[in-house]
């Protein structure tokens, strides 16, 4: 995929200079099945300027179902709006596989519903010798399923293999009772039957990028999400901007923490602040880095806040610059616990 171009300035706000917006689902726009605090408000007021699309690596759910989800939280949410790991799974595996062959489905009516729009024969037997096998998450996901694909996957491998696709891997998943066990553990699971590794649709590869930036007919579009080594890291790879949002997995400790290839170009508390002037991050000959009016430097290997500053998102973006900067990896250094706390 070639990278997308990013805005030659950095805008006022996050969303200046952007010509789509892709939020992610879970822990940005809901947990479970609730909304999130400012979420929808926050979305709608993006799309009466730019085009929303709902990017999603969960696998369980159709276009619709998720659209129909959205709309009942009150966003004016289209099935074609919603950007789906199986719908990418679809373009790594026309690739490979003509339609009208037989596709072993691990997951739920997220994937049937695209491998039978695409054409494609879903079967859960590997007695059916599949083309292919197409895992994803799905909540009723258990041993028999699993068993399934190791078993279609090892029955091809004296005619050269079939391909297995993973619509993601994410180790876990946020759930309104708390962060519950991903897609990454199931193909984990197979894995260790099988010994290969899949192809991976989903963030933070690249294809699922492609598809929404496709589909939007965008070129300087903006990636929201609250996962730094799936939606920041696959933002990356694609060369799009990039929004963590603290409302999901990753917190404060993880941001200090993030390696150069999942660091966000923005850190906001909720989606409120996509329409408010992003502070700019300024660095002292000294080392000395300061946002607002916090200011962290970095001492040896001691990370010092020099100023609290009065907003402590200011004193974790600073910190975070600052320790970013630095040559001493973070597990080498003093960092105070109130940075991340």
């Amino acid at each position: 995929m070639t990278p997308l171009r990013r805005p030659r300035t950095e805008p006022a706000t996050p969303l200046d200079g952007a010509d789509a917006v892709l939020a992610d689902l879970d822990g940005v726009v809901y947990a479970g099945p609730d909304a999130l605090p400012h979420a929808v408000e926050s979305l709608r007021l993006a799309a009466a300027s730019v085009p929303v699309g709902y990017i999603t690596n969960n696998a369980s759910r159709s276009d619709a179902t998720v659209a129909r989800h959205l709309s009942e939280l009150g966003l004016d949410v289209a099935p074609e709006h919603v950007v789906t790991s199986p719908q990418a799974a679809m373009r790594l595996l026309k690739e490979a596989v003509a339609p009208g062959a037989s596709v072993l489905v691990v997951g739920g009516e997220g994937i049937v519903i695209e491998l039978e729009r695409a054409g494609y024969v879903p079967t859960r037997s590997a007695d059916d010798a599949p083309a292919a096998v197409v895992q994803g998450f799905a909540p009723d996901v258990g041993w028999t399923q699993l068993a399934e694909a190791a078993f279609a996957i090892q029955a091809a491998a004296d005619r050269g293999g079939i391909p297995w696709i993973a619509t993601n891997t994410d180790w876990t998943i946020p759930v309104a009772r708390g962060i519950a066990p991903g897609n990454g553990t199931l193909v984990s699971a197979v894995h260790t039957a099988v010994g290969i590794l899949p192809q991976v649709a989903g963030k933070p590869e690249t294809p699922i990028f492609t598809e929404a930036a496709d589909r939007f007919g965008a070129s300087a579009p903006l990636m929201i999400g609250d996962r730094l080594d799936t939606d920041i890291l696959g933002a990356n790879r694609a060369g799009i901007r990039s929004v963590l949002v603290l409302t999901g997995v990753d917190r404060a400790k993880q941001v200090l923490a993030a390696t150069p290839d999942m660091r966000p170009d923005y850190v906001l508390a909720d989606l409120r602040g996509l329409h408010e002037p992003y502070p700019e991050t300024t660095t002292r000959r000294d080392g000395t880095v300061t946002v607002g009016r916090a200011a962290v430097r970095i001492d040896g290997r001691r990370v010092a806040v020099v100023r609290d500053g009065d907003d402590p998102l200011d004193l974790l973006r600073a910190a975070s610059r600052a320790i970013w900067a630095s040559a001493t990896p973070i597990h080498g250094l003093e960092v105070p616990e109130r940075l991340y706390a």
